[in-house]
C-alpha cells in the first residue's frame, strides 16, 4: 500500500473573511459554482448528498446538482430508491461539495422536499432520450442478476416508446435541498484554513447569522 500518511499538499487559497461576504451565503454559492465549473469542468456540480434512515444510520453518496432557484439546491432521482426512502421517512439531508483545484468545499444542511410536477416534467423532458429511457429501466438499489438483464428491460421500453416521446416514471422526479445552514471553507497555508458559516433557525426566515469557525 503505498504510504498515504505521507500524501500532504499545501494550501494556498485566497482569503475567505466574514467581513468581505455578502448577507446571503446564495450569492457566494452563485459565484463559487461559478468558478468552479471553469476550473473543474463537468464534476462541478458533484455533491456528496448525506441521508439517514429510520433507524439513524448514516448513508452518502454522490449526485449531481442540476439548479438552483429562491429556496434550495435541486437534484433529481428514483423516489423508490434507497435515498428516496430514507428522505420519505427523514426529510432532512446533508450536501458536500469538493472542488480540489479552487481548495474549496461547501457544506450545506437542511429539509427536504419535493419539486412539484411541472418542475419535474420540465427537467426530464430536458434529458437525453437515452437517459429518459434509463429512468424505467432501472429500479434503482434493487438487486439484479446482471447487465442482461438490464439490456433486456431497455429493449422493451424502447419498443413501448418508439416514435413517440418518454414520458416521466410516477416514481423519478425533483428534490429540493432548503438549507438552514451553508458552511464555505477555503484551503490556507499551514492547515489554518478559512472557515465561514451562515445559519438561520428557520428555513423561512432571510436573515443568515453568520459567523467565523475555527479551521
Amino acid at each position: 500500500m503505498s504510504d498515504l500518511a505521507g500524501m500532504r499538499r499545501d494550501y494556498v487559497g485566497e482569503a475567505l473573511a466574514p467581513e468581505h461576504t455578502p448577507d446571503s451565503p446564495i450569492p457566494l454559492f452563485e459565484h463559487w459554482l461559478e468558478q468552479a465549473v471553469e476550473h473543474e469542468g463537468l464534476d462541478a456540480n458533484a455533491m456528496t448528498l448525506a441521508t439517514v434512515d429510520s433507524g439513524g444510520h448514516p448513508h452518502a453518496r454522490i449526485v449531481l446538482l442540476k439548479g438552483l432557484d429562491r429556496d434550495g439546491m435541486l437534484f433529481y432521482t428514483n423516489y423508490q430508491s434507497q435515498k428516496g426512502n430514507e428522505l420519505a421517512h427523514v426529510p432532512q439531508a446533508a450536501l458536500v461539495f469538493w472542488w480540489p483545484g479552487l481548495q474549496r468545499q461547501v457544506r450545506v444542511e437542511g429539509s427536504v422536499e419535493k419539486t412539484d410536477d411541472e418542475q419535474s416534467d420540465d427537467y426530464f423532458a430536458s434529458r437525453p432520450r437515452s437517459s429518459q429511457l434509463a429512468a424505467w429501466v432501472s429500479q434503482q438499489s434493487v438487486e439484479i442478476p446482471d447487465r442482461v438483464w438490464l439490456k433486456e428491460r431497455l429493449a422493451r421500453f424502447e419498443q413501448v416508446y418508439v416514435d413517440q416521446e418518454v414520458e416521466r416514471p410516477p416514481h423519478w422526479g425533483g428534490y429540493r435541498l432548503v438549507p438552514q445552514m451553508i458552511e464555505f471553507w477555503q484551503g490556507q497555508p499551514s492547515r489554518l484554513h478559512d472557515r465561514v458559516r451562515y445559519a438561520r433557525h428557520d428555513s423561512s426566515e432571510d436573515e443568515w447569522h453568520r459567523t467565523r469557525l475555527a479551521p
